[in-house]
């Protein structure tokens, strides 16, 4: 991507277990869904948790940014029914 735009999405959770528990569930979405305007990177230290999203245009960064949050919900509420 030559002009990109980019925004860190930061997620605390009360302890590491939780965090880790959510990463797991979105890593196997990495490069699943990227598309060609789009990407996204996990990272955790602890309990917190970062996707960056990075993309080629805002619309697409928006895009992105709404999947990732939208799967980070999902994974947060699917660890809750444990």
């Amino acid at each position: 991507m030559t002009d990109t735009h980019r925004t860190i999405l930061t997620f605390d959770y009360p302890d590491e277990e939780r965090a880790r528990r959510v990463e797991r569930s979105l890593r196997p979405e990495l490069g699943a869904i990227d598309g060609d305007r789009t990407t996204a990177t996990l990272t955790r230290d602890g309990a917190t948790l970062e996707c960056t999203v990075t993309a080629t245009d805002l619309v697409a960064l928006r895009a992105g940014c709404n999947t990732w949050l939208t799967l980070t919900s999902v994974a947060e509420a699917a660890g809750e029914c444990r």
